[in-house]
C-alpha cells in the first residue's frame, strides 16, 4: 500500500513558508542559506524515487509547474514524469505533465482509495491547507522534517491548524550538513 508523506523543510521555530524564495515573502529563501550536505541531497533524491506520485495544493503546485519542467537531471526527470495531483478550488485544468485537479470534496476520498493502492509514496511538499486537512482527517502516513537552523518569527507553520492534538512517534533522526532530519510517524489507537 502506498504511504502519504508529508516532506518539508522547516525552520526552528515551525515555519515552513517559501523556503525556496519564490513566492516573494521577504524572509523567503532561508533554506539555501544553509548547507545541507550529501547527506541532505541524498535523502532528498532517495525520497523521490521512492515515490510515486506528488499530492499538492494549488499554490505549491504553480510554484513547482513554472520551476521544474525546464530542468534535467535524475531529480527533475522523476518529478516531472511523476503523477501530479493538485487539491484545487480555483483550477480546471493542471497542465504540468500528468497532473490532475482534485477538488477539495474529492480529497479525502483520493486520498484513501491512492493510500489502499500498490506502489510507491505519495509525496506532499508546502501545501499548508493541505497538509492540515490530510493531518485532520488521519491521512498522514509519515511526516519527515529537514530542520534548518534558523528562526523566522513569523510565517505559515507547521501544525497550525485547529485540529485535535495528536501524537507523533519518532522513527529517525540524523545530521544532514548543517541540517537535522526527523522522521515521525502518527502514534494511532490499536
Amino acid at each position: 500500500m502506498a504511504k502519504i508523506v508529508v516532506s518539508q523543510f522547516v525552520s526552528l521555530d515551525g515555519v515552513f513558508e517559501d523556503p525556496g524564495g519564490s513566492e516573494g515573502w521577504d524572509r523567503g529563501g532561508w533554506a539555501f542559506k544553509y548547507d545541507r550536505g550529501p547527506e541532505g541531497d541524498q535523502f532528498k533524491l532517495d525520497e523521490v524515487m521512492a515515490s510515486d506520485a506528488l499530492l499538492l495544493g494549488r499554490t505549491t503546485y504553480e510554484g513547482f509547474a513554472e520551476a521544474w519542467p525546464s530542468r534535467k537531471d535524475a531529480f527533475a526527470d522523476k518529478f516531472n514524469g511523476m503523477r501530479k495531483y493538485v487539491v484545487s478550488s480555483s483550477m480546471d485544468e493542471a497542465e504540468w505533465n500528468n497532473s490532475v485537479v482534485v477538488r477539495p470534496d474529492e480529497l479525502v476520498d483520493t486520498v484513501t482509495r491512492l493510500r489502499q493502492e500498490p506502489g510507491g509514496d505519495v509525496l506532499v511538499n508546502g501545501s499548508a491547507q493541505l497538509v492540515e486537512t490530510l493531518r485532520a482527517n488521519d491521512l498522514v502516513d509519515e511526516y519527515r522534517l529537514m530542520v534548518f537552523p534558523t528562526v523566522l518569527g513569523t510565517g505559515k507553520r507547521m501544525f497550525a491548524g485547529d485540529s485535535d492534538a495528536s501524537a507523533l512517534r519518532l522513527m529517525d533522526a540524523k545530521p544532514a550538513g548543517q541540517t537535522l532530519i526527523l522522521v515521525y510517524e502518527p502514534v494511532r489507537d490499536a
